[in-house]
């Protein structure tokens, strides 16, 4: 794809700190959601993954705060899956504000764990290529 998947979120009062500003945690499921609207719109449903008895896990995550975000502010939060060789893959995402001003980068290491052994699949590419319905998606 010659654009990463995006999602559109409104950053709700509630999200906010005492200071207004976006509560640094609610960046993380921001991030999250996009990975699982990521994963819908490539037709991997979580069903389909309980059903394979495999799930996608972060193993590592950083986040580079760039820009205040306030309650009202929409974003889109990006994600692309960058593959490599062996058990783990990376995620970029970005928080970008409606006027394109990036507020937060974050990156990801994750893996995809095989629930009955409880350890990484050996490719987590060919798990994803197996699951999904466009693969394309995710670069694959």
């Amino acid at each position: 794809m010659s654009e990463p998947f995006s999602v559109r979120v409104v950053v709700r009062g509630y999200e906010t700190d005492t200071q207004g500003h976006l509560n640094q945690a609610v960046y993380l499921q921001y991030a999250e959601h996009a990975r699982w609207m990521m994963l819908e719109a490539g037709g991997i449903r979580q069903r389909d993954l309980v059903a394979r008895r495999v799930g996608p896990v972060a193993l590592e995550t950083t986040i580079r705060y760039r820009r205040e975000l306030v309650a009202g502010d929409e974003v889109d939060v990006s994600c692309a899956f960058v593959w490599g060789e062996g058990k783990t893959f990376r995620m970029d995402q970005r928080v970008v504000k409606a006027d394109g001003t990036v507020a937060a980068e974050i990156a990801g290491i994750g893996g995809v764990l095989d629930l009955e052994a409880r350890k990484l699949v050996a490719s987590p590419a060919d798990a994803f290529r197996e699951l999904a319905t466009d693969p394309a998606i995710f670069s694959l």
